[in-house]
C-alpha cells in the first residue's frame, strides 16, 4: 500500500475516493501546502493575517482561477502562513468547457472538451499546447486546476524569493452534504483565529520575505 509520510505520520496514498472522478461536478475542500511548511505567505498578528508579497501573488491568483477555469466557482478560502485553504467547486454543462490557464504569460490552453459523449460522427473542439500537456494530465480535473494554479503561482513567486517551494502533493476532500459544507466553511473562516491550534502550526518557523 502507498503511503506518504506526512506531518510525521503517514496518510495512506489510496485514500482518495476509488472510482471518483475528480473532473466530475462536485464541492472540494483543497488544502496546498508549502515545502517544509515554510512560511512564504507571510504572518499571523494579533488575530490577522498580514500577507508578504508572495502572499498576495498567492491569493491574488487564487481569485483568478475562475477567469482561467470557466467551469469553477469558489466557496470559502483563506491564505494562511504556509498553506492554501479553499473550496473549490466544480460546475460543467453538458457540453464543451472553457479552459484558459494563462496567467499572463500568454501560453494558455483554451476552450478544452469535457469529457461527455458528443453526436456520432462529430469531435469535441479541443485545443493543446506543451505547457497543459506538462501540469495536467486531465484537463478538466481537479488535479488540472491546482497543478495550473500552483506552477503560476510558483512562476511570479521566484521573482521575489527564487527558493519559494510548494509541498508535491495537496490535500482534497470532497463535500458531499450541506451540513459538511457549513463546517468546513466554519472552519476555513476560523483558520486565522485559531492559528495556534492548527496542525499545520510552527512555532519555530517565521515568515520569508
Amino acid at each position: 500500500m502507498n503511503t506518504e509520510k506526512f506531518k510525521n505520520t503517514y496518510r495512506i496514498e489510496s485514500a482518495r475516493l476509488r472510482g471518483w472522478d475528480y473532473g466530475s461536478n462536485a464541492a472540494y475542500f483543497v488544502t496546498i501546502c508549502t515545502a517544509d511548511q515554510n512560511h512564504y505567505f507571510g504572518e499571523i498578528r494579533d488575530g490577522i493575517m498580514h500577507l508578504s508579497e508572495i502572499g498576495e501573488i498567492a491569493q491574488a491568483y487564487w481569485q483568478e482561477i475562475p477567469q482561467h477555469f470557466h467551469f469553477v466557482g469558489f466557496g470559502s478560502y483563506v491564505i494562511m502562513p504556509n498553506h492554501v485553504h479553499g473550496i473549490v467547486i466544480i460546475d460543467k454543462p453538458d457540453c464543451a468547457f472553457g479552459i484558459n490557464t494563462d496567467y499572463g504569460d500568454g501560453n494558455g490552453c483554451r476552450d478544452v472538451a469535457c469529457n461527455v459523449s458528443t453526436i456520432s460522427g462529430q469531435s469535441p473542439r479541443t485545443t493543446t499546447n506543451d505547457q497543459m500537456s506538462s501540469i495536467s494530465p486531465k484537463p478538466g480535473s481537479l488535479s488540472t486546476i491546482i497543478r495550473s494554479y500552483k506552477s503560476a503561482v510558483t512562476k511570479r513567486a521566484h521573482l521575489v524569493n527564487p527558493s519559494f517551494t510548494w509541498q508535491p502533493r495537496y490535500h482534497d476532500h470532497i463535500i458531499r452534504n450541506p451540513e459538511s459544507d457549513y463546517s468546513i466553511a466554519q472552519y476555513i473562516q476560523n483558520n486565522v483565529k485559531n492559528w495556534a491550534m492548527d496542525r499545520f502550526y510552527n512555532s519555530d518557523k517565521m515568515s520569508i520575505v
